[in-house]
Formats: C-alpha cells, structure tokens, sequence
C-alpha cells in the first residue's frame, strides 16, 4: 500500500484500477481510511479509487483551527478537482455522508459529484430521548448564571463553564474523548443539519443502513429518502452502524452495483 499524499489538510490514498471511473471514499467521525479499506477493497477491481483521512484522523494531522461542515465540503471539493480532475462518486460513512450530503447540495454538485452511495449518513436531526433532553436542560440552567453578566465577563464565564468537569461529563462519549480544535470541531459538524438542502440534491443517490444502527435511526434514514428525490435505501439485517463490517456480504456488492451503473 502507497503512502498517503497531503492534499488540503487530508491525507489520501490512490489505488484500483488506472483509468477506471473515479470513487472517493469518506470516513465517519472518529474512524480513519483504514477502517473504511474493506469497502476501498471490493471497489478497486472495477474503479480508481481515493481514500480519505479527514482532518485529525488517520494519516491526516489535526487542522490549525477548528473546522465547520463547509471547510470539511471545500476540501474534498478541491480533492476531487485538483487531484482526481474529473467528477467522482462519492461513498461516504456516517459523517462522511454529511460532507458528501453537503457537497451534493451545493449549485456547483454537477462538476463535483457524480452518485453519492451513503452509509448510514449522519447530518439529519434525530428526535431527542429523554436522556438528551435531560441533558439539554441540566446545560441551559448552568449557562443561565454567566448569559446575565457584561460582554467580557459573560465569555470568560462560559469559556470557563465549557472546559469544566461537569461540561465534560454532560457531552457524549465522543465529545469527553476530545479537546482542543477537534473538539470544537466536532461540535461544529454535529450541528450541522441538512434538512433544508437536500431538495437540491440530484445525483442518484443509495443509502444503506443496518437494522440495529443506534447512531443513526431508521426515522433519519426514511426522512432523508423521502427529501432527496432520486435516493432509495437499502436495510441491511443483522447488522449496526458499521453495516459494511457487519454485512460486508451484503453491503460491499450493494455498493459495487449501484456504483456500477454509471460506469464506462
């Protein structure tokens, strides 16, 4: 296996079939392009194919300064045109299917994207359990005390409050695991919803979810199907939030497929 080039904060790796069609494979947050291999693998018979680390996993280093979804969207963007130099179709995994969502989405998606196959995507908002809204609730009656006070003191106060122990203890297990610009980074995409974009997405569209997924539920996945005109969904039995590795006897030739009908 080569190793991987830097390209706009990733790190990404060529391999598959010279000359054949163009795939770029995204990651979910807090993976890495090696846990995506299985799928790079069953791809690079029939494609050429780019494997990402996005910034702050794998091979990639974290970026300077805390990174929104459309940061994330212009780096694969000038991946896709600057190094793959034609459209590509777009596999992405939980937050990798936002970022491909997104880019989708955007008035420039013809020149970019040419199918998205998502696997179980995030960037839908998911209805709140009771926990999250316990959760929710706990946090707005500790910020209360600080959003009363002047300018200055009022940022200190929350600056101080977020970096706390009880901050930490509030958040999910993959916001205690971070600090720094990853954290704040993190933030930043998982509020980032898609709802009101997805009517502009056009590129065929597979979405493949796993039937015990508890990251992403089914409700997110049908009302994503029901706002992108050209998506179907795919359930897969037996199976979680890393459907490709729990089914990769389903999920890899489901991909290899759908990606195939637009192949020369």
């Amino acid at each position: 296996m080569q190793e991987p080039r830097r390209s706009h904060g990733l790190a990404v790796t060529e391999t598959g079939l010279q000359g054949g069609d163009p795939v770029v494979v995204l990651h979910g947050w807090g993976s890495s392009a090696a846990m995506m291999r299985p799928v790079s693998a069953a791809l690079e018979p029939r494609f050429r194919v780019w494997t990402v680390d996005l910034p702050g996993h794998g091979e990639a280093p974290p970026p300077s300064r805390p990174m929104d979804l459309a940061e994330h969207a212009s780096a694969v963007r000038a991946l896709v045109r600057e190094t793959v130099g034609r459209p590509a179709a777009l596999v992405g995994h939980s937050n990798g299917g936002r970022i491909a969502l997104y880019l989708a989405s955007e008035p420039d998606a013809a020149t970019v994207v040419t199918r998205l196959a998502l696997l179980a995507p995030s960037g839908l908002r998911r209805t709140p359990s009771v926990k999250t809204r316990v959760r929710r609730a706990v946090a707005t009656t500790l910020k209360a005390p600080f959003e009363v006070l002047p300018g200055p003191l009022r940022e200190f106060g929350l600056d101080w409050l977020r970096h706390s122990l009880v901050w930490r203890l509030l958040g999910t297990s993959d916001y205690r695991a971070l600090d720094g610009v990853m954290r704040d980074t993190f933030v930043r995409l998982v509020n980032s919803y898609l709802e009101t974009r997805l009517a502009s997405v056009s590129a065929p569209t597979l979405v493949v979810w796993g039937e015990r997924d508890e990251d992403i539920v089914r409700e997110q996945v049908d009302r994503l199907v029901a706002l992108v005109s050209s998506a179907r969904l795919e359930v897969v039995p037996d199976a979680g939030h890393y459907a490709y590795l729990d089914r990769p006897d389903v999920v890899l030739p489901l991909l290899t497929r759908f990606l195939e009908a637009d192949a020369s």
